[in-house]
C-alpha cells in the first residue's frame, strides 16, 4: 500500500508547468507514495475547502508547487497605506489555494515540500514563513547534480512522511 501525500497543484498548467510536476510525481511513485488532491485524485461530496482538510487528515505529509496562475503587468501592493508599492514590472501570482491547502497541512503538523516558480513569493513562499525551505521548481532539463539534489530532498522529506504514518 503505498503512502498517500496531498499535493497542492492547480489543475491548469502551461507545458512546462506540466513537465515540472510530472517530474515531481515521478519522484513520489519511486519512492512508493501516492499523489493526492482535490478534483484529481478525489473529488469532493462536500465544499472543498471541508474536502481538502478532510483528504489531508488521511495523508502523511504535503507539497505545495507554486505555479504561476496570474500575472500583473503592473500593480499596487499595499495601496493607500505608508507601505505603498507601485510595481511597473510583471508580478506573478499563485494560485490562492496553495496558501488555504499549505495551512491546513501545516496545522495538521504534517511535513512539507515547497516548490516555487521564480517570480512566486508571499505567504508560504516567503522565507522563513516556516521551517520548510522554499525549493525551486524542477526545470524541464535537469543535470546529474540537479536530479541527484533534488533526490536527496526527497529522500530527507519521506523520512518525515513514513515517521507520520507509522507513528
Amino acid at each position: 500500500m503505498k503512502i498517500p501525500v496531498f499535493v497542492s497543484s492547480p489543475t491548469v498548467l502551461t507545458d512546462k508547468q506540466k513537465k515540472a510536476k510530472k517530474t515531481i510525481i515521478n519522484q513520489l511513485i519511486r519512492l512508493g507514495l501516492e499523489n493526492r488532491a482535490l478534483g484529481q485524485s478525489d473529488y469532493p461530496t462536500e465544499s472543498p475547502l471541508h474536502e481538502v482538510y478532510v483528504l489531508s487528515k488521511h495523508c502523511a505529509g504535503g507539497i505545495i508547487l507554486g505555479f504561476e496562475q496570474f500575472r500583473a503587468d503592473s500593480c499596487i501592493v499595499k495601496p493607500n497605506t505608508k507601505s505603498e508599492i507601485k510595481l511597473s514590472l510583471p508580478k506573478s501570482f499563485p494560485t490562492p489555494w496553495n496558501q488555504l491547502e499549505a495551512g491546513i497541512l501545516f496545522s495538521l503538523g504534517l511535513p512539507l515540500l515547497i516548490f516555487k516558480e521564480p517570480g512566486i513569493s508571499g505567504g508560504i513562499f516567503d522565507e522563513g514563513v516556516t521551517d520548510v525551505f522554499i525549493h525551486q521548481m524542477p526545470k524541464p532539463s535537469m543535470t546529474l547534480n540537479e536530479k541527484r539534489a533534488l533526490e536527496a530532498v526527497f529522500l530527507k522529506w519521506q523520512a518525515g512522511v513514513r515517521k507520520i504514518y507509522y507513528q
